[in-house]
């Protein structure tokens, strides 16, 4: 019946499925690749150990070459259309002129777009200098010069009606004078000069004023085109020049204040009675305040940044005062450029980074540390800059995650010949490429390394492996 048949399909089942199971297990070791042959099978032979000991450094000299090339970087550049779509470019710079004063140096902008800036002092800091060219004094951040009240006492032939007070010195008679007062309060001027043609009235009645008041003061005027040789020995850069002196000895600062008889007047009366004052002290403390009072030096340091437009245009240095003029024989503009670069400062990690990229794809600072001196009359260094936007992807196969945005520079500078009426000035001209360079590190992937070490592994083994059987055959021992 139906039972005894089930039954009997069921013990037939069963007796296969070993039979099954077993064929499936010889199927999967048919798979294997890796035979393994006892042991009992191989021979050990002078010639394999040789090979496998040959093999074996071959390899390791292999491996550490590779490794080598895997640690290893190249450089690539390429060139491409400029994309950067910033308006402006930042230019950071810290200058210090040789032998122009903080209170008359100033930095102009001009582009050819038609930008004229005259006197920039935003974001811009002056320090005066000493005659070693140390920083001595901070001379203010974003300061403009200011204005001064000039006072009216007629024209000079009025107040000559009752006799020259302010007395005219020369070369001839200048040194004995100062030196037979006790104080001498001076104005070297130019009489081409407009802010001395203006003070020469005012000058003359502070004249008269102090022999008046009896302010214990010698009122004179030198003439810096009659007296050119004196004028430079006093380190006269603008006229009019103002210098309180004591027994013939510049008692700096020079003064800078308002030209009116009343502040000429209270000038003089406070300098004569600091004067006094240090006088009365002991002899150890007023050498002291002396030592420690220290003489102006006409040195400036400029630092700080410009925001320009990205178009070709110059910035420059020059003399300029609002109350002042200037003599362009007496005016050098010698410098030292202790940094200069385009672009946003760079933080101290990417600095450090960009220190591996080769010197030849690094000429961001080409100007820094460099010296302009000259000693002739009526000339600057004028320097003309290429501006090339860089991008430095630094580091191992990064795709623009670190990228370091440079600005390489091509200069070359040389000194400009003014004209004898033109007051000179150092000026720094650029030009900005419209192509990018990418500077990028390739270096090998970590598969390929891999990859190669297998190779190394498997071509060694496998070329090992076929020398040892055709040496096995040569030197199979022959049979008799």
């Amino acid at each position: 019946g139906c039972p005894a048949s089930l039954a009997v399909l069921v013990r037939r089942a069963a007796a296969q499925a070993p039979a099954t199971m077993s064929g499936a297990g010889t199927w999967l070791r048919q798979l294997d690749f890796y035979r393994r042959i006892p042991k009992e099978l191989t021979e050990s032979t002078p010639t394999g150990t040789a090979l496998s000991i040959c093999a074996g450094l071959f390899m390791a000299v292999l491996f550490v070459t590779e490794l080598s090339a895997f640690l290893a970087t190249s450089t690539e550049t390429q060139i491409i259309v400029d994309q950067d779509v910033e308006p402006q470019l930042r230019i950071n710079f810290n200058i210090t002129l040789l032998d122009l004063s903080c209170e008359f140096a100033t930095i102009d902008m001009v582009d050819v777009l038609g930008t004229n800036y005259a006197n920039v002092t935003r974001n811009v800091e002056k320090w005066h200098l000493d005659e070693s060219g140390v920083k001595r004094m901070f001379a203010g951040r974003n300061r403009e010069q200011r204005d001064l009240k000039h006072g009216d006492h007629g024209t000079i032939q009025e107040l000559h009606s009752n006799g020259v007070h302010a007395y005219p010195l020369d070369e001839s008679n200048y040194e004995s004078w100062v030196q037979g007062y006790k104080y001498s309060f001076v104005n070297f001027y130019a009489p081409w000069c407009h802010w001395c043609q203006k003070l020469e009235p005012v000058w003359e009645a502070f004249a008269e004023r102090a022999e008046a008041d009896r302010l214990g003061v010698s009122v004179v005027k030198v003439d810096c085109v009659a007296n050119r040789e004196l004028c430079v020995r006093m380190k006269i850069q603008a006229f009019p020049t103002l210098k309180f002196l004591k027994a013939g000895e510049v008692q700096p600062p020079d003064y800078r204040m308002d030209r009116t008889v009343e502040a000429f007047t209270s000038f003089v009366q406070s300098r004569i009675k600091q004067d006094e004052q240090l006088d009365a002290l002991p002899e150890d403390k007023r050498e002291a305040i002396v030592a420690n009072t220290q003489q102006e030096h006409p040195g400036c340091m400029l630092s700080g940044h410009l925001l320009v437009n990205r178009v070709p245009g110059n910035f420059h240095i020059e003399p300029r005062s609002k109350h002042h003029n200037f003599e362009p024989s007496m005016t050098n503009l010698s410098h030292v450029v202790h940094k200069l670069s385009f672009g946003a400062p760079i933080t101290d990690r990417l600095l450090a980074r960009l220190k591996s990229v080769p010197e030849a794809y690094d000429n961001t600072h080409v100007l820094d540390g460099k010296e302009y001196v000259n000693d002739a009359l009526h000339q600057a260094f004028h320097h003309h800059i290429s501006v090339v936007p860089t991008r430095y992807q630094l580091g191992r196969r990064y795709r623009g995650k670190d990228t370091l945005i440079g600005y390489q520079m091509i200069e070359a500078s040389q000194i400009f010949q003014y004209d004898e009426t033109a007051v000179p000035e150092a000026r720094f001209s650029y030009t900005i490429s419209p192509m990018s360079v990418i500077v990028s590190s390739k270096g090998q992937q970590l598969y390929q390394f891999v990859t190669n070490i297998c190779a190394i592994i498997g071509g060694t083994f496998t070329v090992m492996s076929i020398l040892n059987s055709v040496l096995s055959i040569v030197f199979k021992p022959k049979k008799l």
